[in-house]
C-alpha cells in the first residue's frame, strides 16, 4: 500500500541530490499546500494536487510543514557504563584529563564496552535510536568510539549493525580507528594501522574510517599515517581543531577526506581552504554548548562558499542529546546560519557527508524519509528551544512515530 500526504507546506533544500555549498543552502523550494505521493519506499509524485491512487493510507498536513528525513551525520550513539558520576564531577570543576587518570570519563566506557556483548551493546543503543527517530532523524551515522583492541572494535561495529537492522531507519556505521591513546600513542597507531584496520576492512569493507586529531587524541603526523593506508579502499573522514588549531586541515582536503568535523578553533585561512573543496565541514553546536565554547563559524564558511551539515555529534561526555533540531536552533544562535541554511544542512548536506544521494530532498526518486512537523512555518524549527517539533515520522515510505 502507497502513502499520499496532502495539505502540506512541502519544504525541501533546491536542486538535486549533491550538496549545497554557499548562497546555493540558503535556497528552499517551498510548495504551499502541496502532496506528495509514495510508492514502493520512493517518492513517486510530489505537487500541488495529485490524485488518490486509491489504495493509499492518506495522511492530511492541515498546512504543518513537510521536510525530508533530518540526517544526523556526526555521533557516537553507541556506549557502555553510565557517564553521570563523570559528568557531576566536570561540574564541581574537575578537568577531563583529571576524571580520566582517575579511571572515569571515556576511560571508564571503553572498560564498559570490554565487559559487554554484541547483543548487550545493541540492547543499550536501541533506545537511543529511538530517542532520535522521535526527534525526526531518519538516517545517524554511528561511530565505534570506544575501542582499545581489534576485539571490542569489531564487537562495537557488529553491535551497531545489529542495532541497526531493528530500527525503521538507516544507520551508517563508521570506524572510528584514530582516537584514543591507550598504552602510548606510537602503540596506538601501530595498532590501528598494521592490525585494527585490515580486519575491519575484511569485515566492513565499504565502511568509511575516521580520526581524531586533538591534543589528547592523535597528533597530526599519527592521523595522516592511518588515513594515507585507509583512503585507498574506505572513505575517509577526520574530527580535528576542536581546542586548538593543530595543522590536519590541510593534510585532510589533500587526502581527499569526505568530511571534516570540529572546527571550532579552526584558523581563518584552514576554513578558506574547506570551503574551497569538494568536502563537507560537519558542525557540532550541541558539544560547543555542553563545553562552553564557541561553535564553529559555520556561517563564514557559507559565505565563503562551502557546504556545511549540522549534527548533535552525539555522545556520552560532551553532547548529551538525540535531538537535531536542538543542534539546529543552536547552529543558527551560535554558528551563524540562517534558519534555511540549517534546515539544508540537517537534510541533503547531512547525506553528502555520509555519501548518501538518494535522500536528504523531496523529489520524485528519493528514498521516503520524511518529517511532519507541528509547525505551519519551518522558521519555528529554528526558532523554538526545547520541546519535540515532530508530528510524524515517515521512513521508507512507511509511518514509524
Amino acid at each position: 500500500m502507497g502513502l499520499l500526504i496532502r495539505n502540506a507546506r512541502i519544504v525541501t533544500p533546491a536542486g538535486g541530490p549533491r550538496p549545497r555549498r554557499g548562497a546555493a543552502m540558503r535556497e528552499l523550494n517551498v510548495i504551499e499546500r502541496g502532496s506528495v505521493l509514495v510508492a514502493d519506499g520512493r517518492i513517486a509524485a510530489v505537487g500541488v494536487r495529485i490524485e488518490d491512487p486509491g489504495d493509499a493510507e492518506v495522511i492530511d498536513a492541515n498546512g504543518r510543514v513537510l521536510l525530508p528525513g533530518l540526517i544526523d551525520c556526526h555521533t557516537q550513539a553507541c556506549w557502555a557504563g553510565d557517564p553521570l558520576a563523570s559528568w557531576e564531577r566536570r561540574l564541581s570543576g574537575a578537568s577531563h584529563r583529571e576524571i580520566a587518570s582517575s579511571g572515569g570519563g571515556m576511560e571508564a566506557m571503553i572498560a564498559a564496552v570490554k565487559e559487554e556483548t554484541r547483543k548487550q551493546l545493541a540492547a543499550g543503543l536501541k533506545p537511543r535510536l529511538e530517542a532520535l527517530l522521535r526527534e525526526g532523524t531518519t538516517t545517524v551515522e554511528i561511530k565505534s568510539s570506544l575501542a582499545r583492541t581489534t576485539e571490542d572494535e569489531l564487537k562495537l561495529l557488529h553491535a551497531i549493525l545489529r542495532a541497526g537492522n531493528e530500527w525503521p531507519g538507516t544507520i551508517v556505521p563508521t570506524t572510528l580507528l584514530g582516537s584514543g591513546a591507550g598504552g602510548g600513542a606510537e602503540e596506538a597507531v601501530r595498532l590501528a594501522v598494521k592490525e585494527m584496520l585490515p580486519e575491519v576492512a575484511r569485515e566492513f569493507p565499504d565502511i568509511a574510517v575516521e580520526a581524531v586529531c586533538e591534543r589528547e587524541a592523535w597528533p597530526a603526523e599519527a592521523c595522516v599515517r592511518l588515513l594515507e593506508k585507509a583512503r585507498k579502499y574506505h572513505p575517509i573522514r577526520v574530527q580535528t581543531d576542536r581546542f586548538a588549531s593543530l595543522g590536519l586541515v590541510p593534510e585532510a582536503l589533500r587526502l581527499g577526506a569526505r568530511c571534516i568535523a570540529g572546527l571550532e578553533a579552526a584558523t581563518r585561512e584552514d576554513l578558506l581552504r574547506i570551503a574551497q573543496e569538494p568536502v563537507v565541514a560537519v558542525v557540532c553546536p550541541c558539544a560547543s554548548f555542553e563545553t562552553g565554547r564557541r561553535p564553529a563559524r559555520a556561517g563564514f564558511l557559507v559565505e565563503s562558499g562551502g557546504a556545511v551539515a549540522v549534527a548533535t555529534g552525539c555522545n556520552p561526555d560532551t553532547a548529551p542529546t538525540f535531538s537535531l533540531p536542538f543542534a539546529l536552533a543552536l547552529a543558527v544562535r551560535g554558528a551563524g546560519l540562517t534558519p534555511a541554511e540549517a534546515i539544508t544542512a540537517c537534510t541533503v548536506n547531512g547525506a553528502a557527508a555520509l555519501g548518501l544521494r538518494d535522500r536528504g530532498t523531496i523529489e520524485p526518486g528519493a528514498r521516503a524519509d520524511l518529517v511532519l512537523l507541528r509547525h505551519r512555518d519551518e522558521r519555528m524549527l529554528a526558532w523554538e528551544l526545547g520541546g519535540n517539533p515532530v508530528d510524524a515520522v515517515i521512513c521508507s515510505g512507511r509511518r514509524v512515530v
